[in-house]
């Protein structure tokens, strides 16, 4: 039910071309998948992904499992079926979360005990929990439970914090038994290279269906963070998807691909969306300054998204600063469109 084929490497960088096979079709990567974390990728409809060319979406465990609660998904024909969405999803595993509300929980071995950021009700959360979630949501790739770092962080704590993902690792391979779904283990090790390859060794030999870089993008320089993924990435199995967990701008992704970096994902051009940050191909605008005000210019005279083929910058300004619904609406779906079309661009510059 699931497989990767490379049909093509760059002759001039890291870069390749694949095709990864999914029980909800076949995802042509290098591929930039929208963040829906609450089982919607806010202010677009399913239908509209589509239509802009979304191959696979990312949906988050933490915030599905606290409601509406993933027995409910499952009872009601699983996260396909009740999001409407019947392309590939890729749920993550929940640790990030324990990593981004770090002040509301306690990690020990076992795994994570928590307040909910909703009500302040406690709960646990284990590599087995994490997988059983995943396992009712039904997605086609879950995640390997882990944890995040902080950075700035000391090595020995990092230290202690890959050996933690490493044997939550091991536990997440064992509680896994859904055929239908593919599990991806998780590289720790924060921005030191030895960590790095230590992590890397020890999750390929515990054997997962793909490899994710994780612990990045969260604060560290950006110089850093290109060190750390081009020194992993030609560590990880050829044959198997390499996915850069939460990174990042267009030209984190350009550079990224070069280095052999084959799925990413980010709430990046959905949240500046809804903040007025746009993407062009000149930068990034913020569509609230007042230029813009009698701009009849389209948002960006080279893409062809229905934000940019039927409105103007002064009515995109308009709509943002009157709190209008479709402002969040028509700056989404020109922001993803232009993710969508960094990576495919770069993904024809293979050859």
């Amino acid at each position: 039910m699931f497989e990767f084929k490379i049909i093509k490497n760059d002759s001039k960088s890291k870069a390749r071309k694949g095709i990864l096979k999914t029980p909800h079709g076949e995802i042509h990567t290098p591929v930039f998948m929208p963040v829906g974390t609450q089982g919607t990728v806010k202010a677009m409809k399913p239908e509209d992904l589509v239509e802009i060319g979304t191959q696979i979406i990312l949906t988050n465990t933490y915030h599905l499992y606290l409601r509406p609660g993933d027995e409910i998904i499952k009872e009601m024909g699983g996260l396909h079926k009740f999001m409407n969405w019947h392309r590939p999803i890729l749920t993550d595993s929940g640790g990030f979360q324990v990593f981004s509300l770090s002040k509301l929980n306690k990690v020990d071995e076992e795994g994570v005990t928590f307040q909910s950021h909703i009500d302040g009700s406690r709960y646990f959360l284990s590599p087995e929990k994490s997988i059983e979630i995943q396992n009712n949501l039904g997605a086609d790739i879950i995640m390997a439970f882990d944890e995040c770092t902080l950075y700035p962080i000391e090595y020995e704590t990092a230290k202690e914090s890959m050996n933690l993902t490493i044997k939550w690792a091991e536990r997440s391979k064992k509680a896994h038994n859904n055929h239908l779904q593919a599990l991806f283990g998780i590289v720790q090790g924060s921005i030191f290279h030895d960590l790095r390859k230590q992590c890397v060794e020890a999750i390929i030999n515990i054997g997962f269906d793909g490899y994710a870089i994780g612990g990045l993008s969260v604060g560290e320089p950006k110089e850093e963070m290109f060190k750390i993924v081009n020194q992993t990435t030609p560590l990880l199995p050829e044959d198997k998807p390499r996915y850069l967990m939460g990174v990042g701008t267009p030209e984190d992704l350009r550079e990224c691909i070069r280095m052999g970096i084959d799925m990413f994902d980010c709430v990046l051009p959905t949240r500046n969306a809804r903040n007025g940050n746009l993407f062009t191909s000149e930068g990034e605008i913020s569509i609230k300054q007042n230029q813009y005000t009698r701009d009849y210019r389209p948002l960006d005279e080279k893409c062809d998204c229905y934000t940019c083929k039927n409105y103007s910058r002064a009515y995109l300004r308009h709509l943002y600063m009157t709190n209008e619904i479709l402002s969040s609406i028509l700056n989404t779906t020109h922001n993803i469109c232009f993710f969508h079309k960094v990576v495919k661009e770069v993904r024809e510059e293979i050859y």
